[in-house]
């Protein structure tokens, strides 16, 4: 069968639903609501997925991030000291020395100002204090300047590095290196300015979701020892440890052994928390992809509905037309010529429904990023699988309609009245 073929029974088809307007588009909701079920759907869930994958990316698939579950108050504290010493450089250096497949390691110690100089209206960004090597464990790039070296973190030298934000309500839009920030009453000289960097915007199970560009960076033995927290007596020796595996080796495993160090060294007092980026993505994959199927199991109703009520119209069609068959079948034509004309309405219909869903699915994915805030990815994948299901509902449903025409005795169908 060639295109030349089918011709007649297209336009026919066309004719047929042109002069059925209304009937026709009533037809075609259900394709219309189940395509852009669809479409909408796979299209929150790939950006949901891409901008975690973006995030955790950034946060370093080779990457472990132990932090201290720090005390509220002096009575929780006295009741986990009595067993933990907390988080300490004792612990960075049993990790160090106990897990071979780690490149770089690094403490930190977070302070939160309650002063800054230059006066901004903007948050206060955050102090944390880390060792040289963090930017090899978070592949960190400069815009301006450089970042502190080994040297300066031995000698505690009041030297600091900014992100893009805090340097820009600190600062303003000009160069920043060789200038000063006072935070609290120490004075600390701008050595860099670390490049924007990606956030999370809601939260991300136990990941921190603070703005990483709203941060100022200085050597580790600067902030111990030129900072006090008035707090500190509620806090660990340390508050965090960020540790680089090689990449011939799995972070989850890694990550074992060092849950397995610290609960030695803490006896086993939970006051700490291992995150993993590598599992926090592989857990995530595992509910999208557990939100998709629910997803596409109500999208597919939506679908069966639209198909049951193409072959509804299509049946009450070749009651209709039942005049016409039997003249078509009177003047030569073979019954699946009959089939083919009803089967190319019906798939008519699912087309235009499916071509309509897929501008509304893709429409309504636009509108949900605006008023929520998502961030939604319309993918080619989306518009092939839906539009696809909707030619195959089309076909399946149009099928026994069809054949129901197609069998009509031509004598009988025009003598009926």
């Amino acid at each position: 069968m060639t295109i030349p073929n089918i011709l007649p029974e297209l336009f026919m088809g066309l004719g047929s639903l042109l002069a059925h307007k209304l009937r026709s588009l009533l037809t075609m909701l259900g394709m219309i609501f189940g395509v852009g079920a669809v479409v909408a759907m796979l299209s929150i869930t790939e950006g949901a997925q891409q901008e975690m994958i973006r995030y955790i990316d950034l946060l370093g698939v080779n990457n472990i991030v132990v932090e201290a579950n720090e005390a509220v108050d002096r009575d929780t504290l006295l009741a986990v000291r009595q067993i933990s010493p907390g988080l300490t450089f004792r612990d960075a250096r049993a990790i160090a020395a106990n897990a071979p497949s780690i490149d770089h390691l690094s403490p930190r110690k977070t302070f939160d100002p309650t002063s800054i100089l230059p006066r901004t209206d903007a948050d206060l960004p955050q102090l944390l204090g880390v060792l040289p090597n963090y930017t090899e464990i978070y592949n960190l790039t400069l815009l301006e300047g450089r970042f502190f070296d080994e040297e300066e973190n031995l000698r505690s030298a009041p030297v600091c590095v900014l992100g893009e934000r805090a340097k820009i309500n600190l600062l303003g839009y000009g160069a920043a290196v060789g200038k000063y920030v006072k935070v609290n009453e120490v004075w600390l000289r701008v050595v860099g300015v670390m490049a924007p960097q990606a956030t999370a915007e809601s939260d991300v199970e136990g990941l921190e979701t603070d703005d990483r560009n709203n941060l100022i960076l200085a050597p580790l033995n600067s902030v111990m020892r030129r900072f006090e927290d008035n707090n500190s007596y509620l806090k660990d020796e340390i508050d965090g440890i960020f540790i680089r595996v090689n990449s011939d080796s799995d972070p989850i495993e890694t990550s074992q052994i060092v849950r397995a160090i610290l609960n030695a060294t803490h006896n086993a007092a939970s006051d700490f928390s291992v995150l993993v980026p590598a599992d926090l993505l592989a857990q995530r994959e595992q509910q999208q992809l557990v939100f998709q199927v629910v997803m596409i199991c109500i999208a597919g109703i939506s679908l069966l509905v639209g198909g049951i009520g193409i072959m509804n119209i299509m049946l009450a069609t070749v009651l209709e037309r039942t005049r016409e068959i039997g003249i078509r079948r009177a003047i030569g034509a073979r019954q699946r010529d009959i089939v083919r004309q009803f089967l190319i309405e019906a798939v008519l219909i699912s087309i235009l429904g499916g071509v309509i869903g897929i501008a509304a699915g893709f429409g309504g994915s636009k509108m949900i990023a605006a008023i929520a805030g998502w961030a939604t990815v319309v993918t080619v994948l989306s518009i092939v699988v839906s539009f696809g299901v909707s030619v195959f509902i089309g076909l399946l449903f149009g099928i026994y309609p069809a054949v129901q025409a197609a069998k009509l005795d031509p004598i009988e169908a025009i003598r009926y009245e």
